[in-house]
C-alpha cells in the first residue's frame, strides 16, 4: 500500500528529501512496522533519511579529494614486523590534528607506504565531513605552469589549494625545484599555516629538507611554517609494496 500520494513525494523531492519517501515505502512493506507508535516510526525514517545523507556526502568527499588510494582504510594497515608505531595511527585516526592546524609527516623510503597512510587518514577525515584533497607535487606543479598562462591563475590556483581543510601532498620534495616553484610552495604553505592541515609524503628526512628547498630564504621561511607543528610519523621498515606482492602472489616470490 502506498502512503504518500504523488503531491506529497513532488513536495518531498523538491525538499531533496528523497530518502524520506524512500523510508516510508520500506515501513509500508514491512508489517513490524505496524506495532511501532507513531513517534517511533518518525524516528525510524529520520534515522534512516540521516544515514543515507551521511552516507552520500562522505562517498562526495572521497569522490572529489581524487585520492590515489580511495579504498584506503586504516583497518587494514599492516603493522607486523614493520616498525610503524600503532597507537600514533590510533590517535591521528580521530583527525584532531586538524582542529589543532597541525600537520603531519609521512617520512620513509619508496614503496613504505606513505602514500597509503596518507590517503587513509584523508578518507577517515571524509568521514568527519572534513573537505579534502590528495595531489602529488609534480601534478600540482603542473597545475601551476598551466595556471601561469592566465591572468591572476595562479593566484586563483593558491585560492583553491588553500581552501582545503586537509591537504595531502605526495612526493614532496622529490624533484629539484625552480625559484618560481620554490615561491609557489611558499604561498601554498603560508597561506594555510594555522589555519589548516597539510599531509607531507617524503622520502627524505628533516635534515635533507633544506637543501631540497632550496637553500635559501624560501627554504627557511617553509621550514619554519611546517616542521615545528608537525607529527613526524617514520612509515616503516617495510617495502610494503614487495610484502604484497609476495602476499597476493606467494608462488612468484
Amino acid at each position: 500500500m502506498t502512503i504518500l500520494n504523488e503531491e506529497t513525494r513532488r513536495k518531498l523531492r523538491e525538499l531533496n528529501l528523497s530518502e524520506f519517501i524512500e523510508a516510508i515505502e520500506l515501513q509500508s512493506q514491512g508489517v513490524d512496522y505496524n506495532i511501532l507508535s507513531f513517534e517511533d516510526r518518525l524516528k525510524v525514517a529520520v534515522d534512516y533519511v540521516y544515514q543515507k545523507k551521511y552516507n552520500s556526502r562522505v562517498q562526495s568527499l572521497i569522490r572529489l579529494s581524487k585520492f590515489r588510494i580511495p579504498n584506503a582504510v586504516l583497518s587494514d594497515v599492516h603493522y607486523v614486523d614493520r616498525g610503524l608505531d600503532h597507537q600514533t595511527m590510533i590517535t591521528l585516526s580521530s583527525c584532531q590534528f586538524i582542529d589543532m592546524s597541525s600537520s603531519i609527516i609521512f617520512h620513509g623510503f619508496a614503496g613504505s607506504g606513505k602514500s597509503y597512510l596518507a590517503c587513509a587518514i584523508g578518507r577517515q577525515a571524509c568521514m568527519q565531513g572534513i573537505r579534502t584533497r590528495y595531489i602529488r607535487i609534480p601534478d600540482l606543479l603542473i597545475l601551476r605552469d598551466e595556471a601561469s598562462l592566465a591572468k591572476q591563475g595562479i593566484s586563483r590556483l593558491l585560492k583553491k589549494f588553500s581552501s582545503y581543510k586537509l591537504l595531502i601532498l605526495d612526493e614532496w620534495l622529490l624533484d629539484s625545484l625552480s625559484d618560481e616553484q620554490q615561491h609557489f610552495l611558499f604561498e601554498l604553505i603560508e597561506r594555510r599555516h594555522d589555519c589548516s592541515s597539510t599531509i607531507f609524503c617524503t622520502q627524505f628526512k628533516k635534515d635533507e629538507w633544506h637543501a631540497r628547498l632550496g637553500g635559501g630564504v624560501h627554504a627557511d621561511a617553509m621550514m619554519d611554517r611546517i616542521v615545528h607543528n608537525a607529527i613526524w610519523v617514520f612509515s616503516g621498515t617495510l617495502n610494503m609494496r614487495k610484502y604484497l606482492a609476495n602476499v597476493n602472489n606467494p608462488f612468484e616470490s
